[in-house]
């Protein structure tokens, strides 16, 4: 993705997010496996934290969620580690924003 258009102003290297389905929906962004859970209705943008870098965007789509990767360039060996998630209103989320309890089919280990 080269560009995205929000509020009418064409911003580059971000990939926006939208959940147009009935259930919750995750994103993953690596390469930390931050999780944030878009309602339905939820669009969240994901973009490098430092402006003026040309990011190509890598997704992994399944049905309950996204798996985003970001490099700088398109250079698969350049990887962002620093990003944002941020809401419709531009606010910045934090990592686990929305997280249910505990998500149908996932499982935790057991200690020991």
């Amino acid at each position: 993705m080269e560009a995205a258009v929000f509020g009418g102003e064409l911003r580059r290297s971000r990939l926006p997010v939208e959940n147009m389905g009935d259930d919750d929906l995750w994103i993953f962004v690596e390469p930390y496996g931050e999780d944030y859970w878009l309602k339905p209705g939820d669009v969240f943008t994901v973009a490098p934290e430092v402006e003026g870098i040309d990011v190509w965007f890598s997704t992994a789509v399944c049905p309950e969620g996204i798996t985003v990767w970001l490099y700088e360039d398109g250079d698969p060996t350049k990887v962002v580690l620093k990003y944002t998630v941020s809401d419709a209103d531009g606010t910045r989320l934090e990592c686990g924003h929305q997280r249910p309890p505990k998500p149908a089919g996932w499982s935790t280990p057991e200690p020991g």
